[in-house]
């Protein structure tokens, strides 16, 4: 079975807002004991992510999240493979995508949730590519 990213996403998605303070997302991350959160528009589409590292301690409380938030937010639509969101967190070094459905945060996926699925046996691996026939002529 090849999983799709609703299969394996967390649904139950913390979002908050780019004028709300740090000291405010602080306190979201430690409550919900969860490592990041994606920052929303008005239309609850993605706009930026903060993650625990972003907020160091020597940052004003007041600050508004908009101010530390990495606008960048990789996303992946919800009917995408797995591999697709492996791949782009991969890529680009990065610990969980956004998920979104219609522009709109519906999720999140992280590399935990991948290691969850490669642990529980439900992701199958591709047979690997065979070797060229130019290699093996070489080698002969």
């Amino acid at each position: 079975m090849n999983a799709k990213v609703h299969d394996l996403m967390t649904t139950s998605v913390v979002t908050t807002e780019p004028h709300v303070s740090v000291s405010h997302v602080r306190k979201i991350l430690e409550r919900n004991k969860i490592g990041a959160v994606p920052v929303v528009g008005p239309d609850g589409e993605p706009v930026g992510i903060v993650s625990a590292s972003d907020l160091v301690p020597t940052l004003k409380a007041d600050s508004p999240v908009s101010a530390v938030m990495t606008e960048k937010v990789y996303t992946v639509p919800q009917y995408d493979d797995v591999s697709i969101a492996a791949r782009v967190m991969r890529n680009h070094k990065i610990h969980r995508v956004v998920v979104t459905h219609e522009n709109k945060v519906v999720g999140m996926v992280s590399s935990f949730d991948l290691l969850a699925l490669v642990e529980s046996h439900r992701w199958v691996p591709k047979n690997p590519p065979s070797e060229s026939r130019r290699k093996k002529a070489r080698r002969e």
